[in-house]
Parts: C-alpha cells; structure tokens; sequence
C-alpha cells in the first residue's frame, strides 16, 4: 500500500512536471509567435517621422497605397493634390508635403511672367491645405533659361514675398525643392543647397523653406551629411532614393541610409523623411516596406 502511494505520486508529480515543462514551451512558443507578428506589425521606433510619394507607385490605387502605408507604419502619402487629400483623411493619415499648385517643375518663382499666376495658385490652395490639416506646400524655382544665380535668388523673392502674408496667415510653409540638373532635370535653377539656402535668407520669413532631396543632392554636390548638418535651418523636408538610378534605397546603391537619416534627426528635426525612390522590384509594397525599416532609426 505505502510503495503503491509513493510511486502513484511519483507518477503524478512526473505528469505535473511534463504538463509545466509544456506549459513553458507553449508560453515561449505563443510569444515567439506573437513577437513574430509584432514585427510584422513593424512597431516602429518612433524618431522618425515616415512618409511616401504617391507617384512612385502610380500603378496602385490610392485606397490600397493608403491601407499599405497605414499597415507598414507611415503616417502621411505626400506629392497629392487637393481632389486625393478626402481618401488620405478617410484613412486617418496626413500629408506631409502636398502639392496641387503652380505650374511645374520648368515654370516656377524665377521667372517674372509667371508670377501672376503662381501668386493666384498659391494663394488659392494654401487656404485649401490649411483647412485640410496640412502645414507645408511644394513650389519650384523653375529653369534658368540663362538666368545667372544671383539674378534667379532676386526673381524668385521678388515672387515668394509677395505670398508669404498668406502661408504666414494660413501656418502652411512653402517648400521649395532641390533638384538635379545633371541627370533629371536639364537646367533647373534650385540644384544646390547653398543656392536655396541663400533664397531662403532673402526671404526671411519661416514660411519658407527648402526640401533636401538626398538623392538629387547627392548626385550634385555629395558630402550629404555635412551638408544637413550645415544648412538644416534651412530645410523642412526630406526625400529619398538611391543612386545611381533612384530605385530601392537598400544595398544595390551607393548611399548609408540609416547614417544620413540619424545624421538629419540629431540636428533636432521633427518633420518627416518621405521614400522617393521608384520601385524595381515586383512587390514595390514590399520595397517600400524595407525602405521605412532602413530610414526608421532610433
């Protein structure tokens, strides 16, 4: 009787200790698991702010680009004009740097006939994007068709002044774009930092600033992170892409992301670095995706 109690409890305790030791692997299984699909859910760091241009992935619908970007973790789809901003809203994101007026890329603030009417387009949509919850606007300086830089800066503030009232009334911030001349756009006049940093001290009004596309300024005066450092009071936005090329900002090009993008944050930025690269790959969400884990720095 007393050996047979013993073993039967011996034989429980060995059941007991087999359904613990389950026990514990289960558990460490389920939040493997869950860990697993955390990442998935990419808990983002949380410096930085993560947002997308809209044209690179013009063969998907907004509806989809919109529900993509809230699952990666983005928190704005920029480059789109007031008649995409009510889909944006439906999803609960912003738009970091919308667009809808001026006249291009080639015809901007440089030159004097256009004044009029870019003057009538900003003045117009600025109201617009202030109503729809956005702070900052894009504009371009347009082609130098000859003009000599000192004489562009002249021209270009001349027009910009003259809507500063209204971007200072209505807290959005026009933002004037760095370009490359060299590869992309034949003949831009903004395609140097100095150059936009320069337009924005004739200014003088905090409604106006500069977007440092890093693949643009790359490809025309390098040394990126000194540059940031350099002029970052200048600069309210930021674009990425790889080069050469423009395609995925990852190992197949020549630039160190993750050092550029903490590089930009440490100089205390808080506005938000947008992927501008044109996707290669078939699975240009999955490109995307990879984009916002490379740039999400602590």
């Amino acid at each position: 009787m007393h050996h047979h109690k013993n073993s039967s409890r011996r034989s429980a305790l060995k059941k007991m200790a087999a359904a613990t030791a389950t026990a514990i692997v289960s558990s460490s299984l389920v939040n493997r698991i869950s860990a697993a699909e955390n990442a998935v859910d990419d808990k983002l760091k949380g410096v930085v702010n993560h947002s997308v241009c809209r044209w690179c992935y013009e063969s998907i619908p907004l509806d989809d680009l919109c529900k993509a970007a809230k699952n990666i973790g983005l928190s704005s789809i920029e480059l789109v004009g007031p008649a995409e901003w009510p889909t944006l809203k439906k999803y609960g994101l912003t738009s970091a740097l919308p667009w809808g007026a001026g006249m291009g890329i080639t015809k901007g603030f440089n030159d004097p006939q256009y004044h009029d009417a870019l003057i009538k387009s900003y003045e117009e949509v600025i109201p617009q994007a202030a109503a729809a919850g956005f702070n900052q606007i894009i504009c371009f300086s347009g082609n130098r068709n000859g003009l000599d830089d000192e004489q562009g800066i002249k021209n270009c503030a001349i027009g910009l002044k003259k809507l500063m009232p209204v971007a200072e009334k209505y807290k959005v911030t026009m933002v004037m774009e760095l370009l490359n001349s060299k590869v992309n756009h034949k003949d831009y006049q903004c395609d140097h930092t100095p150059w936009g940093a320069a337009l924005v001290e004739s200014i003088g009004s905090d409604r106006f600033k500069l977007l440092y596309d890093i693949y643009h300024m790359q490809i025309m005066e390098g040394d990126v992170i000194a540059t940031i450092k350099k002029y970052n009071k200048y600069i309210s936005h930021y674009h990425t892409g790889g080069v050469p090329g423009r395609n995925e900002i990852d190992e197949t090009q020549e630039l160190n992301y993750p050092a550029i993008v903490k590089a930009i944050y440490e100089t205390g930025y808080k506005g938000f670095v947008a992927q501008e690269f044109i996707p290669k790959r078939e699975d240009k969400i999955a490109s995307l995706k990879q984009g916002v884990q490379i740039c999400d720095v602590a």
